[in-house]
């Protein structure tokens, strides 16, 4: 079996609707557009949210609040998602990323202590609740808060 025997499946594949094509095609003269209108002509670009000239819904619902543009947003991890980590490996964005435990190393990371952490580990991270803090340092990790 080579590319060249290949074929697509019977009724998958329609043929071109060839518009404006004369009236034996079904779609000559106005070519599928109707008669005049804002739809009919050519370039037509109509906004989706274009309600014929009516207040648009956009327009006729109240403003409310606003976006802080200065907003940090965290990952989160929990203290479950460090169960067996070697006492070797700093627990950074970096390790964190590389084990799917948060989607960017670049981002900052919050860690909370949900859950529990048997063995000792180092962590250095941009945020740690207080409860964390107190499970690692009794197990007898260290934590280090980066700033930025």
């Amino acid at each position: 079996m080579n590319g060249g025997s290949l074929k697509h499946a019977s009724g998958s594949v329609r043929k071109v609707k060839r518009l404006g094509r004369g009236p034996g095609s079904g779609t000559g003269k106005t070519a599928g557009r109707g008669h005049k209108g804002q739809r009919a002509r050519s370039g037509k670009k109509i906004h989706p949210s274009f309600e014929g000239g009516q207040m648009r819904l956009v327009r006729r619902l109240p403003k409310r609040g606003f976006t802080n543009i200065f907003r940090k947003v965290y990952q989160i991890v929990n203290l479950r998602d460090l169960e067996g980590w070697d006492e070797e490996i700093v627990v950074d964005a970096g390790a964190l990323a590389d084990r799917n435990l948060v989607r960017k190393s670049t981002d900052p990371v919050k860690l909370l202590g949900d859950g529990e952490i048997e063995g000792p580990v180092k962590v250095s991270v941009h945020k740690v609740s207080e409860t964390a803090r107190k499970k690692i340092e009794a197990a007898g990790g260290s934590v280090e808060v980066i700033s930025g």
